[in-house]
């Protein structure tokens, strides 16, 4: 055993004999040799004995008292029970006892509380009069003073738990009787919550998940720190002080590294379809959060929803061909999760996705999450037969909806129109559409649809060309070709500014 400068210790000039408050040692042990017996009673300091024992992995019934307190008057009372059983039980005529030397060196000074009878009665609840309390601390053997509407106690060596009001207001109902007070049901007004219709419950993202095949997985909040570095980039995870076991010993700002965890507990056990979901909390730095009853300065704990697809597509049947799920499976279903919100999907970067199949989402212009393949160096590590699909949003902008608005049936019909433009190979779906809708139609343009993607052999990796049908509508009056050939225009010279997109002749 090795000690410190924090644990008190009993020694002589030559060696340490026990340790104080806790066990003795084998230099001071009784046996069946031993003629003279020294018998020792001490006060330790609850806080100089506690969580010793446990630091040298073992427990004492000394250490145990010790650290929760002992009456520091009773050690003459029991050195004096201690050496009148010895002589009793195991002593002779020529047993001598000698004499005792009793020193106060640094003794608990007990301080008198005083306990207020107006104060008495607020929290306990019902109408007690000076006399009652007085006589109910009385009763416990407690030296009690009154004066108008106090009433002061010296508590006694033996009571070192009474310290102040609140304990003797405690032991004044203890001694006048728990069935004595008054039973006083709480009454407060009882108001519906309506959530507002523009945003759904967490239950309903989950019912959603579920119905695309999903399962819910709850995972502790707790990970290995390696998965912070690995798959959420993050050099300085928030460490636990008392981590239940090393290898949880972060507090996570990814769900992507519990997620994979589940993955792999389960191809292990020879699954080959895996689809599961988590709602949880992360925990990330944030210097704007400040200390509230909800929040920790320093500390930001949104909560997300992610989920991981690992295996084919479909489970097997007899009728169709395995295929294993992509990203525009998962893709589709992030879509069809945050329906009838339009997402927008952008290439991105995620350290735990793979650099070229890896999108980040983005709803009414904020991001919200990203969506990808795992990344082969993770998918290596993890040992996978084949690179799962993830996602990661944020849970709060899923919540969000668009309230249905009514639309009458249409009264005359819409026209189609199909164009084709020649853009440069970077140009995207989405900046395509986006610079379509924000053509000055009139608000003739109801819907933009892209049916084909053609590279010409030519110009190949520079250009490319992308058919897109637009449906045109007018709820005031059939369409004229005027119209018609204005809309399209408006539409071919948008593009034209916002993408030098060319008419394909």
């Amino acid at each position: 055993v090795t000690v410190d400068e924090k644990v008190g210790v009993i020694a002589d000039d030559a060696q340490v004999e026990s340790l104080a408050g806790i066990m003795g040692g084998d230099a001071t042990a009784v046996s069946d040799d031993t003629q003279n017996i020294y018998i020792e009673a001490a006060y330790w300091w609850p806080k100089a004995i506690a969580g010793r024992s446990r630091r040298y992995n073992f427990s004492t019934d000394a250490g145990h008292r010790f650290e929760r307190g002992v009456d520091p008057e009773g050690t003459v009372e029991h050195i004096e029970r201690i050496s009148q059983l010895v002589i009793d039980i195991c002593g002779t005529p020529a047993t001598q006892v000698g004499p005792m030397d009793d020193q106060k060196l640094n003794m608990p000074v007990r301080k008198a509380v005083t306990l207020r009878v107006a104060r008495a009665v607020k929290v306990i609840g019902m109408a007690l009069t000076q006399k009652q309390c007085a006589d109910a601390l009385r009763g416990l053997g407690f030296e009690v003073t009154e004066a108008e509407g106090l009433v002061t106690v010296n508590p006694p060596s033996w009571r070192f738990d009474l310290e102040i009001e609140e304990d003797l207001i405690e032991e004044v109902a203890r001694m006048v009787g728990y069935t004595q007070l008054p039973t006083t049901p709480p009454l407060a007004p009882i108001t519906a919550k309506i959530r507002k219709e523009n945003v759904r419950g967490p239950f309903a993202v989950r019912r959603s998940l579920a119905a695309l095949g999903y399962q819910e997985t709850i995972n502790f909040s707790f990970v290995e720190e390696r998965w912070e570095h690995e798959l959420a980039g993050n050099p300085h995870p928030i460490k636990l002080l008392n981590p239940i076991a090393s290898q949880m010993s972060v507090m996570r700002s990814s769900l992507l590294g519990s997620l994979l965890q589940v993955v792999k507990f389960n191809t292990d056990r020879k699954a080959d379809r895996v689809r599961v979901f988590e709602l949880g909390r992360v925990f990330v730095r944030d210097a704007l959060v400040k200390d509230s009853d909800s929040t920790v300065e320093g500390l930001n704990q949104p909560m997300r929803v992610a989920g991981v697809a690992y295996g084919p597509v479909s489970a097997t049947t007899w009728g169709g061909k395995v295929r294993p799920v992509d990203f525009f499976d998962v893709k589709g279903e992030v879509e069809a999760l945050l329906a009838p919100a339009k997402p927008v999907f952008e290439p991105a970067e995620h350290p735990a996705m793979h650099p070229g199949r890896c999108a980040q989402v983005k709803l009414k212009g904020q991001l919200i999450g990203h969506v990808g393949e795992l990344h082969p160096r993770w998918r290596q590590t993890w040992d996978l037969q084949q690179a799962p699909i993830m996602f990661e949003l944020d849970l709060d902008a899923v919540l969000q909806r668009d309230v249905p608005v009514a639309q009458g049936v249409a009264r005359f019909q819409a026209v189609e129109r199909d164009i084709a433009v020649i853009v440069a190979e970077k140009v995207t779906h989405a900046e395509l559409m986006s610079a379509i809708h924000a053509a000055p139609t009139e608000g003739l343009l109801k819907n933009a649809v892209l049916f084909d993607v053609f590279r010409p052999q030519a110009t190949q990796g520079i250009e490319k060309s992308l058919a897109v049908r637009l449906t045109l509508y007018s709820e005031e009056a059939t369409l004229t070709d005027v119209q018609i050939e204005a809309t399209v225009k408006a539409v071919l010279d948008h593009l034209a500014n916002q993408l030098s997109a060319r008419l394909r002749s």
